[in-house]
């Protein structure tokens, strides 16, 4: 998602108001945009740095998941890969569109007649924009009925069912992106003329699919912090218990650091857009369809938000490259497994292992 930071293209569809065009007066700022927006060297080296983040941090999530053999860590291994592949994916298929235009400098109204570009890139920046969050949500739940639920068994979830739950993610949101072309919503281009998005005018349309993509990521993000503080909480509960299942408890505690961060960053990038599109629908629903065109200070400002959330694909890698407990046990040594007396007895029969564990925990 993201690269919201090109120069206008051809003024010509300025005052085209039907179809994807029209939204902003592309003659107005032409001449401040060359000022404002970056240069192409910039949004290249940006994207480029995003792909590797995110390639390095797949590479090193594979090589993770074939030397654990816990379930629950496996699970939760599977989806921290499916939201790496995801911005991996996002940042790749946008920058497909948007560095060529870069360089090529062609004009969308011409090239783009029938507006398949961009409901292309506008469904894109909603489905790889959406998917963050859902999954987010979806590993804050996980975690929380493991942690407060450990010995159910319907919180055991095994690799090939948690990629069905990414899979559900994947298309739902898709879904959802798929609705502006089936005609709820439309995709127009947005200032200054490089990226295509949700349109924020007071068309009926418009308003129903601005409020459902808005207010189901503010839902996301709500949910995981509730989540998520509980699981912390019963976490700093529980953590000075018996030293029986101190391994469990840091890989908790890593799980947990590192879904922490993740819902930091979706927070800090995603809701000030979220909340200014909420915002800026609601002020305009006395309008009735009367406003054809965004204030000059409201495009900017949705450029701005843009690419806050640019940042989000950027920096959540390196939330499982810098949060995995070799990097925290060289912080936090405490963090170190101690022995338990399974590692000193290594022979228990394993009818005994069981039943120490569950003595252990209940104590």
């Amino acid at each position: 998602m993201g690269w919201g930071d090109m120069d206008p293209p051809n003024s010509s569809m300025a005052g085209r108001s039907d179809t994807c065009f029209g939204v902003f007066n592309a003659s107005e700022g032409h001449n401040t945009a060359q000022n404002s927006i970056t240069s192409p060297w910039f949004s290249t080296a940006f994207g480029l740095i995003g792909l590797c983040s995110n390639l390095f941090a797949l590479c090193v999530l594979l090589s993770s998941s074939r030397k654990l053999s816990s379930r629950t860590r496996s699970s939760f291994l599977v989806f921290l890969c499916g939201l790496v592949v995801t911005d991996f994916m996002g940042l790749l298929v946008t920058a497909s569109v948007i560095i060529p235009y870069h360089f090529i400098k062609f004009a969308w109204a011409e090239v783009d007649t029938g507006c398949h570009l961009c409901n292309f890139l506008g469904f894109s920046m909603v489905f790889f924009g959406q998917c963050p969050l859902l999954l987010g949500a979806t590993m804050a739940g996980e975690r929380f009925f493991g942690i407060n639920h450990p010995f159910s068994r319907s919180t055991s979830i095994s690799k090939r069912r948690a990629w069905s739950i990414v899979g559900l993610v994947w298309g739902f949101s898709c879904l959802l992106g798929l609705l502006p072309v089936l005609g709820l919503g439309r995709y127009t281009l947005q200032y200054p003329g490089s990226w295509c998005f949700i349109t924020l005018l007071p068309d009926t349309g418009d308003v129903i699919f601005c409020l459902l993509f808005a207010l189901l990521g503010i839902f996301s993000v709500l949910l995981s912090f509730i989540f998520n503080t509980v699981s912390v909480v019963t976490l700093c509960r529980v953590y000075h218990d018996r030293e029986s299942v101190q391994r469990r408890r840091d890989s908790e505690v890593e799980m947990m650091v590192q879904l922490v961060g993740i819902m930091v960053i979706a927070t800090i990038c995603w809701m000030p857009l979220l909340i200014f599109i909420v915002q800026t629908v609601l002020q305009q629903l006395p309008a009735n369809g009367q406003i054809q065109m965004l204030p000059p200070e409201t495009q900017k400002m949705l450029l701005i938000y843009i690419r806050m959330v640019t940042w989000n694909q950027i920096l959540d890698p390196w939330v499982y490259i810098l949060f995995r407990r070799a990097v925290l046990q060289r912080i936090y040594p405490s963090l170190r497994p101690r022995p338990s007396i399974f590692s000193l007895y290594p022979v228990l029969n394993p009818s005994l292992r069981r039943k120490l564990t569950s003595e252990s925990v209940l104590q």
